[in-house]
């Protein structure tokens, strides 16, 4: 504690701001459940409602009675349907060919409105307020979804992040400290919203009440979507600042999305909502998530949320985790080729350039960037992790997947490893979502085929940009009519809600927990994801593969020796932090230590004519300085 008002002491001594951190009550968690439950009696429309504060902690899950609550069954995995659950389909693929999660019809409800209402939480922050419709805008294979020849979502892919399976988010037996899965990855579905006191923000709310668990395809219209309006209700006296919504804040020139419902299309009135306990209903517990118990949330950067301020391991301030016990996690350590001391100053630097860049997505203007920064070794080892003050929580785990990813296809046993993965996965005694499930080879071969027999096991350094690069349904990306990139499906079939490689890798894992959250299987997932844990080494991709830029290997001369990567306030940004950072610690160490030699880069590869990108920089990066090209000849 005494450290803790130092730092603050510190903070405010050089000009920094630091308010008293906010947090919602117990009775405000039934405020919101009552508002959002009033809204859908209204409608006569029963929904379940959940409500998370900033960490992921769920707070408080209601489920309104009178809805179908027939389950289907599954006849293909020999499992038994349990008619006492509510279940919602994931949406049908529009082109007829489900794949992956699309067409699945054995969702609890409660994990849809628990998955809403962490995606409003944790895409957001301070500086901006993001709902699950700006997530829907995003992360599809157009931005914005409908244009035609567009590249995709400057996030396609991050719906696969904070997963039940993740070795780095928490569960609920870890008592309050986050960041805390999600069952079913970052929502797009309209119907999260984040939550705020005072202007801070304190958690999410998300509703489900139409049965589907899907995505906004066409942004051009404006939707009376039930969830959305449920859920903004709930969010009446809970509201995002104007300043800081998704509709305030532009990409690529393009202004996003926060919300197409208005309070003046409620039919309730949330300032005086029927008390919970008149509702038709009950709050219900949800395994591996809520005990049934309606809980108070936790202030961010309290000890107990599980981030913490910390002002001494890399010579500024930062925030760090923590666990249950205070214990602090992910402590700079030494891997099997980088030292401890090597670790420290590429974080260090990284910090220091995103302390001085400016964000993409945030306001006002001229902010600098807040992010995530994970540093691993050439097995996926954390060797450290810490984070920018108001960095979204989302970026936390994305940050090390960026960085697994980047250690993994750049491995030249990626290849070999990929093989042996599907061998163990043919002889799984959990059951299959065949004929949706594909062998991960299949993505192999196709990258053989376009990059060349060796690929994945010729040494070549993939960045997370160039792993985007060949993730899209169609390469280039954006380019109607062209086929498919090697780890992606065929136009066909991708969809968000089946990406390729990344979803494939993990789709076993996300059922398995469904199957557990339903009572069909007695155990939860391991906290090791992919479901291939011996065959790819310690801790490679244990917490998911990411295909959107931020990442970057780490090689001494010619060897893969780690990777770092990074996520926050806009992926040009993710990718200098990393990338510069990098560099400037390698002048500062002498070790040898640096970026991949430029000869050996995926931006080296021309498949179809066609030049991989290995990271791009911002122009004029940096606050208070007209610099441009700054990532050029490193």
């Amino acid at each position: 504690m005494i450290r803790i008002l130092l730092i603050l002491t510190m903070l405010i001594g050089i000009g920094g701001r630091v308010e008293a951190q906010q947090a919602l009550t117990a009775a405000e968690v039934i405020q919101v459940l009552s508002q959002a439950a009033s809204e859908a009696q209204a409608r006569g429309r029963p929904a379940t409602i959940a409500v998370v504060d900033r960490v992921g902690n769920v707070l408080g899950v209601f489920q309104m009675t009178g809805a179908n609550n027939a389950d289907p069954g599954f006849a293909a995995l020999s499992v038994p349907a349990n008619p006492s659950l509510r279940t919602v389909k994931v949406l049908d693929n529009p082109r007829g060919t489900n794949t992956g999660l699309n067409g699945v019809d054995f969702v609890p409800d409660t994990l849809a409105a628990i998955a809403k209402a962490i995606t409003g939480a944790y895409l957001s922050s301070g500086g901006n307020a993001f709902s699950t419709r700006t997530a829907g805008q995003i992360i599809q294979s157009q931005f914005n979804p409908g244009e035609r020849n567009t590249p995709s979502g400057p996030l396609f892919g991050v719906q696969f992040s904070q997963l039940p399976c993740s070795d780095l988010n928490l569960r609920l037996a870890g008592g309050t400290a986050g960041p805390k899965r999600s069952p079913l990855g970052l929502s797009a579905d309209p119907g999260g919203f984040p939550l705020y006191k005072n202007g801070e923000l304190v958690g999410g709310v998300g509703a489900i009440a139409d049965g589907t668990y899907g995505i906004d395809t066409d942004i051009f219209d404006r939707d009376q979507d039930l969830d959305e309006l449920i859920a903004l209700a709930g969010t009446v006296g809970f509201d995002a600042p104007n300043a800081i919504r998704a509709d305030r804040i532009t990409v690529d020139g393009k202004l996003l999305r926060f919300s197409d419902a208005a309070r003046g299309n409620l039919l309730s009135n949330p300032a005086a909502p029927a008390a919970l306990s008149s509702i038709a209903g009950s709050i219900v517990a949800v395994a591996g998530y809520f005990s049934g118990t309606i809980q108070a949330g936790q202030a961010f950067l309290a000890i107990t949320s599980g981030f913490a301020l910390d002002g001494h391991t890399y010579g500024l301030l930062s925030v760090i985790l923590v666990d249950q016990t205070a214990t602090r996690r992910f402590e700079p350590i030494a891997g099997a080729s980088l030292s401890a001391a090597e670790v420290k100053s590429i974080m260090r630097h990284a910090l220091t350039i995103a302390n001085s860049a400016r964000a993409q997505i945030r306001q006002p203007l001229n902010s600098s960037a807040q992010v995530t920064i994970s540093i691993v070794s050439g097995t996926g080892e954390v060797l450290a992790l810490a984070r920018t003050l108001d960095a979204p929580v989302f970026g936390t785990d994305v940050s090390l997947q960026k960085a697994r990813s980047a250690a993994f296809l750049s491995s030249t046993q990626a290849a070999s490893l990929l093989r042996l993965a599907d061998a163990q996965r043919l002889t799984s005694a959990v059951p299959l979502l065949t004929p949706n499930e594909s062998l991960l080879t299949t993505y192999l071969t196709q990258s053989q085929s376009l990059l060349g027999p060796a690929v994945f096991a010729d040494g070549v350094a993939i960045s997370a940009r160039a792993i985007g690069n060949l993730g899209r349904a169609t390469f280039p990306d954006g380019i109607g009519g062209t086929p498919n990139g090697p780890l992606s499906r065929n136009a066909a079939e991708a969809t968000p809600f089946s990406t390729g490689l990344q979803l494939d890798l993990v789709l076993l894992d996300i059922a398995s927990h469904i199957l557990f959250v339903r009572g069909n299987l007695a155990s939860d997932v391991s906290t090791q994801c992919t479901r291939t844990s011996a065959p790819l080494g310690t801790r490679v991709l244990a917490n998911g593969l990411q295909i959107f830029p931020g990442g970057v290997p780490i090689f001494r001369g010619e060897s893969l020796v780690g990777a770092i990567g990074v996520s926050g306030d806009g992926i040009d940004q993710d990718d200098m932090v990393a990338f510069l950072g990098l560099h400037r610690a390698a002048s500062e160490l002498g070790t040898g230590l640096n970026n991949a030699p430029a000869a050996r880069r995926a931006d080296q590869l021309t498949p179809l004519g066609v030049r991989l990108r290995y990271v791009s920089c911002p122009v004029q990066a940096f606050l208070g300085s007209r610099a441009t090209n700054v990532c050029r000849g490193h």
